[in-house]
């Protein structure tokens, strides 16, 4: 039996998960990077939020992309 529990993450999880400070994922989120589910006012990340936050963490610090780009 193949098990298909995937992960759900607050801001400061997801924050601590990436290695990005919360107000930059609030900064990718104002500019359509993502869009994690809420409950409220409560940012919920899934692990594929936590993939893509990596790989524009990756673009942005190690490519050089700027956010335009």
């Amino acid at each position: 039996m193949e098990n298909n529990v995937t992960g759900v993450y607050v801001m400061q999880v997801a924050a601590m998960l990436t290695g990005l400070h919360p107000q930059t994922l609030r900064k990718y989120e104002r500019a359509g990077l993502l869009s994690p589910s809420r409950q409220y006012t409560i940012r919920f990340y899934s692990d594929e939020d936590i993939e893509r936050l990596k790989m524009i963490k990756h673009l942005v610090n190690d490519m050089g992309l700027n956010l335009a780009g």
